[in-house]
């Protein structure tokens, strides 16, 4: 009686088996993962993108003068038409240094960034970038009749990289300031050509052991070629 209950246990395990056998190798490989591997596949994060501190593209500003988010340091800043495109510009002259300060005042784990246009006359060039901490925080410039980059404190040149500038195409600049320590900061730039990746490795990093300075961030430029300087696509974001 135990014998025969015993095998007919055995040829149901058995037939159920080769089903599921059968309905496996039926299967997208896809949907075998899934089952076989419930852990692996949704193991990916899903979690939404944190958005920006601030974000300003112009496209919702009229023309003219500045909105009130804005804090003018120095130079005759307005928002302007450029076909279709409403973006910040900064004029020709007078040839001076420039900028203007714009979201959140903080001073780690944050990501600064913004696309800049200008261009040479003859051997004439301008300077620009984004900044960090105020007037006197961090700030990458690209400086082309160098042709690098430059990380800058205040006024000072911390250090620099290579950059080829592009006259008359945008350039994407970018700086981070991230806490790694008790009194560690990593102070990061890089900058690159409309149409170009971004580089994996960032051209500058330094180690802070001094905190930095608390403030907004900024865009800054030099009319240097006596072209307008125009700025979009501003940006501040938390950084880790």
């Amino acid at each position: 009686m135990f014998g025969v209950a015993r095998s007919v246990r055995n040829l149901t395990m058995n037939v159920l088996m080769r089903i599921a056998r059968f309905t496996l190798l039926q299967m997208p490989l896809a949907l075998v993962v899934a089952i076989l591997n419930p852990v692996t596949s949704h193991s990916a994060d899903t979690s939404p993108a944190q958005p920006p501190l601030f974000s300003e593209d112009f496209s919702q500003t009229s023309a003219g003068p500045l909105p009130d988010s804005f804090m003018v340091i120095q130079g005759e800043f307005e928002v302007k038409e450029s076909g279709t495109n409403r973006l910040l510009e900064l004029p020709g002259a007078p040839l001076d240094s420039h900028s203007v300060l714009f979201g959140p005042v903080t001073n780690a784990n944050v990501t600064a960034e913004a696309r800049i246009l200008s261009q040479r006359k003859v051997r004439r060039m301008p300077t620009f970038g984004v900044g960090l901490g105020g007037v006197a925080g961090y700030k990458i410039q690209v400086a082309p009749a160098k042709d690098a980059i430059e990380l800058l404190l205040d006024t000072q040149i911390v250090t620099n990289a290579p950059f080829q500038w592009k006259s008359g195409t945008w350039t994407h600049c970018q700086l981070q300031i991230s806490q790694k320590g008790e009194r560690a900061w990593a102070i990061k730039a890089r900058a690159w050509s409309e149409g170009d990746s971004a580089p994996a490795a960032w051209p500058i990093e330094i180690q802070a052991t001094e905190p930095p300075i608390a403030g907004q961030a900024s865009v800054l430029g030099s009319p240097f070629s006596g072209e307008p300087i125009q700025f979009d696509d501003l940006r501040v974001s938390g950084a880790k």
